[in-house]
């Protein structure tokens, strides 16, 4: 019978095998059908996990990474709709529990990554935004991604710290989400309106402004006191069509050299945690 699992933290890639009971080398014998695996992963993971892909493939000859993009609300609620994958990695918690709960998980998640949020504005600053205090002028055009998504959720909840920092006004947060022009349906759309001059702001993670974004945007830094740490979570999904290689991509992910290739992109290790406001 599957069993629902909620995420726990990262440890070594021979931990999480022996967590799930299996190492990939001990099913090829008898793994006679395609080495395709399948793996669903939020949009704010695509360099990082092309390059992941990548990696495993070189390392594991005869198999291949196919990689579906999407909001962690809708690759969730594809999974719970039937759609076929062989791993499943979240933007947040809340929607690898949604999976969990619908036991659609082969073992426990586990945290691979974090991230943080910046807000970035087009080069050319039409809406002259400055400070974050901006935000809440009359007349900026602000791009979010939905409430569902977790970008989104995690956006809001910085724009509510930050309206109980000292020189923030109290009805901040009100006033920032009332110049709200565009909600997303992946952290990507919004970074593609503010790139493309259609808004005057947006909220992304750090990862997002990569080297080719950072050519047309500018970020501004959200302060550790009003920071919010977006936590990943990866699990091999239950009735997985290629365990083994679903088994290995995840243990490669959460080994040393999956971990460091993430840092390139500009994640945060699993264990790392923001401060919260008023913490030293």
């Amino acid at each position: 019978m599957r069993r629902a699992f909620v995420a726990r933290r990262v440890g070594s890639a021979a931990a999480l095998l022996a967590a799930y009971g299996t190492s990939p080398g001990a099913h090829h014998a008898q793994h006679a059908q395609s080495r395709e695996v399948v793996v669903f992963a939020a949009a704010s993971l695509t360099e990082a996990f092309h390059a992941l892909g990548a990696e495993y493939e070189r390392r594991h000859p005869g198999a291949v990474v196919r990689l579906d993009f999407g909001g962690s609300q809708q690759l969730a609620r594809q999974l719970d709709q039937g759609a076929q994958a062989d791993v499943f990695a979240s933007a947040d918690q809340q929607w690898m529990t949604y999976v969990a709960e619908r036991r659609l998980l082969d073992a426990p998640a586990v945290v691979f990554a974090r991230n943080r949020l910046t807000v970035i504005v087009p080069a050319a600053n039409p809406g002259g935004i400055r400070r974050l205090e901006d935000l809440a002028r009359p007349g900026v055009k602000l791009v979010l991604a939905a409430e569902a998504v977790p970008a989104g959720r995690y956006a809001r909840e910085a724009i509510g710290r930050l309206a109980a920092l000292r020189g923030f006004p109290t009805d901040y947060r009100r006033r920032v989400l009332g110049n709200v022009v565009s909600e997303e349906e992946t952290v990507r759309g919004v970074a593609g309106k503010v790139q493309l001059g259609e808004a005057d702001a947006g909220i992304v993670y750090t990862s997002d402004v990569s080297p080719s974004v950072a050519r047309t945007v500018h970020a501004l830094a959200i302060p550790d006191s009003a920071a919010v740490t977006a936590s990943y979570p990866i699990a091999v999904l239950a009735g997985a069509a290629n365990r083994p290689d679903a088994l290995g991509f995840v243990a490669l992910v959460c080994s040393a050299a999956g971990q460091q290739l993430l840092a390139r992109y500009r994640f945060l290790p699993a264990a790392t945690v923001a401060p919260r406001p008023g913490s030293p």
